[in-house]
């Protein structure tokens, strides 16, 4: 006989989940008022905004590389809550998730690869890596009911596992001119925030504070300076339990959270947005790095994600939650096929110096991101209902092997 046990939603991501569908639109707004202006009478000037320079930096390189570097602290916090307290805290669990963003990176990196092999465009490989979490659970959360909750953990999951992915490429492949020394110097700062974080300093200020010191360290280094923005995440102490007030990271990722989801990414959509949209943009749609984005994006991802979970299934590796499915799976990789933020944000770093190069592949990537977008949610409207009536949207539940129910 199956013993019936619910699992319930961390309160924490109830929060993710609801600011994240928010921001979703407010994005969408910023996306479409940015390239509204961008292919009017004020667009040279709309542009010339965000090339101006605000002391030492442009503001676009204010907003990619500072404002930035907080998003990517908010995506290292959820990383290690994921790690330590979510569905990354155990191995059986986290090995769907882990699977399916493996997957969903090497096939469209492959078939961006298969078309710029050998081009100048070769360094776009990155692009179609990324997945936008907060459009990914936007278009999730419209569908409601009609989606199991493992969905939506299944889907951050990835999403946080993908973005984590993207970060590492950014600073093995795209770290143009390396400084040892301030680079030696951003880790050093980093080192003494683990040192602290192992003497039990709960207080944040000072980890605050010297964060923005590894940043300006990793900043001169030549790495991009986000990626000490990922690595701050993880010295700042977490207290190992779900929805822990007390706890230093959880404090933190709860602050940043909504400025982070309505002030920072719709600033970011507003500087990188301004696509100009020229009499032949239908004809740079077909240039073999624009066709490596967009299959990269919209049959790459599904057909990754979904393979990697296939093999891992049949091989015993780990199991689908219950109330899951393959229809399941194969509209979480449509809905991972959203590229827009990080893609946008890698297409920056891939081709500096060529605006004509960036902007055709901004365009890809808008137009590649609805299209897996709408299929996604198509696909999952038509065929995302759970398996047992029974489920409930705050609940996760499977039988393992000894039919016994475990939390997905």
């Amino acid at each position: 006989m199956v013993k019936k046990r619910s699992v319930r939603l961390t309160e924490a991501f109830k929060d993710f989940f609801e600011n994240e569908r928010a921001g979703a639109m407010i994005l969408i707004a910023c996306t479409l008022v940015s390239l509204t202006v961008a292919n009017t009478a004020f667009g040279p000037s709309y542009l010339q905004f965000w090339q101006g320079y605000l002391g030492p930096l442009s503001v676009e390189h204010w907003v990619n590389d500072g404002l930035m570097a907080i998003f990517f602290l908010m995506i290292g916090l959820e990383l290690e809550r994921e790690i330590y307290a979510g569905e990354l805290s155990d191995f059986k669990s986290a090995l769907l998730p882990i699977f399916a963003a493996i997957g969903g990176v090497a096939v469209p990196a492959l078939i961006h690869f298969s078309f710029n092999s050998g081009l100048p465009t070769q360094a776009g490989i990155g692009i179609p890596m990324a997945t936008d979490i907060a459009f990914a659970i936007g278009v999730l959360a419209l569908l409601g009911s009609r989606v199991p909750a493992s969905l939506k953990v299944f889907l951050v999951a990835l999403a946080v596992i993908d973005d984590l992915i993207a970060v590492i490429v950014i600073a093995v492949f795209y770290t143009s001119e390396l400084s040892v020394g301030y680079l030696a110097a951003s880790l050093g700062v980093l080192g003494l925030l683990v040192v602290m974080n192992r003497l039990g300093v709960m207080t944040l200020i000072p980890y605050l504070i010297l964060g923005v010191v590894a940043w300006f360290f990793m900043l001169k280094s030549g790495v991009h300076a986000t990626i000490a923005g990922v690595l701050l995440a993880f010295t700042i102490p977490f207290t190992h339990k779900r929805d822990d007030a007390d706890s230093p990271s959880y404090r933190l990722e709860h602050a940043l959270h909504k400025p982070v989801v309505f002030l920072i990414l719709p600033i970011f959509a507003l500087a990188n947005t301004g696509i100009v949209i020229g009499a032949d943009w239908a004809s740079d749609l077909t240039s073999p790095n624009s066709l490596g984005i967009m299959l990269g994006l919209v049959t790459g991802k599904p057909i990754g994600v979904t393979l990697l979970v296939v093999a891992a299934v049949a091989f015993g590796l780990c199991k689908l939650p219950l109330d899951l499915n393959w229809k399941h799976v194969i509209g979480a990789g449509f809905l991972a096929g959203i590229g827009f933020t990080m893609s946008i944000f890698i297409t920056n770093l891939a081709f500096t110096g060529s605006a004509d190069l960036i902007n055709d592949s901004k365009m890809a990537i808008l137009l590649a991101s609805l299209t897996a977008g709408t299929i996604g949610f198509i696909f999952l409207k038509l065929f995302g209902q759970p398996n047992i009536d029974d489920v409930d949207m705050d609940t996760m539940d499977y039988e393992d092997d000894n039919g016994e129910e475990q939390p997905a």
